[in-house]
């Protein structure tokens, strides 16, 4: 994913600044080129009209695609709470010791997950992955080792609980690697562009429209970029049941 659209007042910007000069030169060079014939007219508004028609079209199903990314990420974010929270019930099946083990390792686990949700910092970050995996690795040990050594009924619950922790952080990172195509964004900026490049073009004189369609289309791929970014921006994924999960924890 290109970095810029980790930085949605960075793409509302740049979108305005060339929005605003696609209708400058659609008025101001166009229109010295090739004037406007009166017959023209009406073939040039069925061309701008559907121009502008696809232009929203776009912006809806990207926006929907946004939409969509963020559901799902708040939905990992709640499967991954439950399926920790559910584990460590099941720990205190296993024998004291292992318990106590599994128990501490997955409090542990639960801190990295949080932190995961609300570090913004790349270096932190990558940090906390390297936590995480040690942290991951510990886990299935402690159940592996408990699983080989009495293989009973409540220790294959136990494993298969730990399966389905390590497995929901999984689909936590692909939910959030899951972003629109770069290919998406390329064909909305060239039909953003043309459409103002058309609405300059068309212009009887240059008038405050030249900035208000510009910062209409610029605002929604800044509120498009902004949902689509899980760390970037100002709309996030907050991680609500994974810290109210650490409050019981702690509290237990």
């Amino acid at each position: 994913m290109i970095p810029i659209l980790d930085f949605p007042l960075l793409v509302f910007a740049l979108s305005f600044i060339v929005l605003w000069l696609s209708a400058f030169v659609g008025d101001s060079f166009f229109k010295r080129v090739r004037p406007f014939a009166v017959d023209q007219r009406e073939d040039f508004a069925i061309v701008q009209q559907a121009t502008l028609t696809l232009l929203s079209l776009l912006i809806g199903f990207s926006f929907s695609m946004a939409i969509t990314r963020y559901e799902q990420r708040k939905s990992y974010e709640e499967a991954e709470a439950n399926a920790i929270g559910t584990e460590y019930i099941r720990a205190g099946l296993l024998p004291a010791a292992d318990a106590a083990e599994v128990q501490g390792l997955l409090s542990n686990y639960l801190d990295q997950r949080v932190l995961f949700y609300v570090t913004r910092d790349s270096r932190l970050l990558r940090q906390i992955d390297s936590n995480t995996a040690q942290l991951q690795n510990k886990l299935w040990s402690a159940v592996q080792a408990r699983a080989g050594a009495q293989p009973t009924p409540i220790t294959a619950l136990a494993v298969a609980g730990m399966n389905d922790v390590l497995n929901s952080e999984g689909y936590t990172q692909a939910a959030w690697w899951n972003r629109i195509p770069f290919e998406a964004w390329l064909l909305l900026a060239a039909i953003a562009m043309v459409s103002n490049l058309l609405f300059g073009y068309g212009a009887l004189r240059p008038s405050i429209l030249f900035v208000i369609l510009p910062l209409a289309v610029s605002l929604s791929l800044f509120l498009i970029a902004d949902i689509d970014s899980p760390r970037g921006g100002l709309i996030h994924v907050q991680p609500q049941n994974l810290t109210a999960l650490t409050r019981s924890l702690h509290a237990h």
